[in-house]
């Protein structure tokens, strides 16, 4: 009895090596097949989307594509056997972006219009960090993310404020142009009022009175001047994350502060940070 227990733990445990490590061979080598599968499958799903490739070759496809998922939806019964917390997993990021690899299939199956929704298996392709020994990139990515969320707020009363002279504006060029030069109604208007403050300009609607055009004039002119508002806040908020960052990584021996993300001794002194 013992035995099979020692057994079938050794077992789960070659299997983490081989589906969650990436440091040996054997597991470099199922991410990179793994890579390799999801390329495939998700290629599969954008040639289904052609539709003459549909008519020609569509069961083809689909029975290839349907091999792809039951293999990943095995691999993922694999990942939570063999994880020593199946639930931690389960709610993890990885964890929650392997289930979605494989849940738009068989939805798909039943409502066909989101079988499509399949190529969002794509972003398993993030566990290429891991293989390519980018692991490093992390702590930029948290400088990104920690810039984020301070400045949301700031970037918050920013959407307020933009929302709020679309709105006018857009209510102003409804009641300045009027139905018959295309603007229907406010909510069409404020739509043109936002595609035009975004400097994005489709051309399907523009104003036709001399007052309408100055107006346009104007939004056309602070589009400019709003646009770089939210690089700003997030590039001021990346500066202060950079900077307390460093003075996270400040040398208590000898004060130098520029060290590596993942250095355990000063470059400067040698004294263990």
């Amino acid at each position: 009895m013992g035995a099979n227990i020692m057994s079938k733990q050794s077992q789960k445990e070659r299997l983490y090596d081989v589906i969650f490590e990436a440091d040996t061979p054997a597991g470099k080598a199922f991410d990179v097949l793994l890579f390799i599968a999801i390329l495939i499958s998700v290629g599969l799903t954008m040639l289904q989307s052609v539709k003459s490739i549909r008519t020609d070759h569509g069961t083809g496809l689909f029975a290839l594509n349907a091999g792809f998922t039951v293999m990943f939806t095995i691999e993922y019964m694999l990942r939570i056997y063999c994880s020593p917390r199946p639930l931690r997993y389960v709610r993890s990021f990885f964890g929650v972006v392997d289930l979605l690899a494989v849940l738009p299939f068989y939805i798909g199956l039943l409502i066909p219009s989101t079988r499509f929704l399949d190529v969002i298996k794509v972003l398993r392709m993030m566990r290429i960090f891991r293989v390519l020994k980018m692991a490093q990139y992390v702590g930029e990515a948290d400088l990104l993310k920690n810039a984020l969320i301070a400045s949301r707020r700031k970037i918050g009363i920013f959407m307020v404020v933009v929302t709020t002279i679309v709105v006018i504006i857009g209510s102003m060029m409804y009641i300045i142009e009027g139905e018959e030069h295309g603007f229907t109604s406010i909510p069409q208007a404020v739509y043109w009022a936002i595609v035009t403050l975004t400097t994005v300009g489709y051309g399907d609607m523009s104003p036709q009175t001399p007052v309408g055009q100055a107006l346009a004039a104007f939004i056309m002119i602070i589009g400019y001047s709003i646009i770089a508002v939210p690089t700003g806040i997030i590039t001021a908020e990346l500066g202060l994350s950079t900077a307390q960052e460093r003075n996270k990584r400040l040398c208590d021996s000898c004060g130098h502060h520029q060290h590596d993300a993942d250095a355990k001794h000063c470059k400067q002194c040698g004294e263990k940070l």
